[in-house]
C-alpha cells in the first residue's frame, strides 16, 4: 500500500489535538486564497454605484474580511493564535455575459465566471506556523458580508471557489495552485 496520509491534527490514537510548533522555526509567511459571488448584474451595479441599502458593501465586505483573518483561531478550533503582521483584501468586479455593454466596458477584470466578485485574501506573518486559514477565512468573510449586505435584492448568489492560492514560508517552501503555475510559466 501507498504511504498513508498522515494528519498532524491527530494523535497515534486518532484524538484531535493542536500540533506543537514550539521547535519550528519562525519565518515569514504568506498565503493567498480567493473566493467568488456570483449575482445578477444589476446587483453589481447596485453595489458599485454605493446605492445599496446597508451602505458601501466593498469598504464593508474588506473590513469584515480583515477582522475575519484576526479571529480565525477562534472560529476554526485546532488553530494557533497568531501575530498577524498584514492581511490584504481586493474585491474586483466581473461583468457576466448578460452585463449590459457599457458595463462590460468598465470592468476591470474578466475570467470564467458569471457577473460578481472575485475576492482575493492574502495574509502575512513572521512565525511559527502557517496562515493559510487565515487567508482562507478572510476571503470566505468578505463573500458572506457582501451576501448579507446584497440579500435582501438577490438572494440568488453563491459563493463559489473557496480556496488557497499560494503559500510560503515554513518547512515546506513555497506551494501554488496549478493554475498560477500555468500562469506563471506562459
Amino acid at each position: 500500500m501507498a504511504d498513508e496520509l498522515k494528519l498532524n491534527h491527530l494523535t497515534e490514537q486518532g484524538n484531535a489535538h493542536m500540533v506543537d510548533v514550539s521547535e519550528k522555526a519562525e519565518t515569514k509567511r504568506i498565503a493567498i486564497a480567493e473566493g467568488f459571488i456570483t449575482m445578477q448584474a444589476g446587483t453589481l451595479a447596485t453595489v458599485l454605484s454605493h446605492r445599496a441599502k446597508k451602505g458601501d458593501v466593498i469598504a464593508t465586505a474588506r473590513i469584515a474580511g480583515i477582522m475575519a483573518a484576526k479571529k480565525t483561531s477562534e472560529l476554526i478550533p485546532l488553530c494557533h493564535p497568531v501575530m498577524l503582521s498584514n492581511v490584504t483584501i481586493d474585491l474586483l468586479p466581473i461583468w457576466g455575459d448578460d452585463a449590459p455593454a457599457t458595463e462590460k466596458q468598465a470592468s476591470h477584470a474578466s475570467g470564467p465566471h458569471p457577473c460578481g466578485i472575485h475576492v482575493v485574501a492574502q495574509a502575512s506573518l513572521v512565525g511559527k506556523t502557517g496562515v493559510e486559514m487565515e487567508a482562507l477565512t478572510a476571503a470566505s468573510v468578505a463573500c458572506l458580508t457582501i451576501y448579507d449586505m446584497c440579500k435582501a435584492v438577490d438572494r440568488g448568489m453563491e459563493i463559489v471557489d473557496v480556496r488557497l492560492l499560494h503559500k510560503e514560508g515554513g518547512r515546506s517552501g513555497v506551494w501554488d495552485r496549478a493554475e498560477r503555475q500555468t500562469a506563471a510559466v506562459e
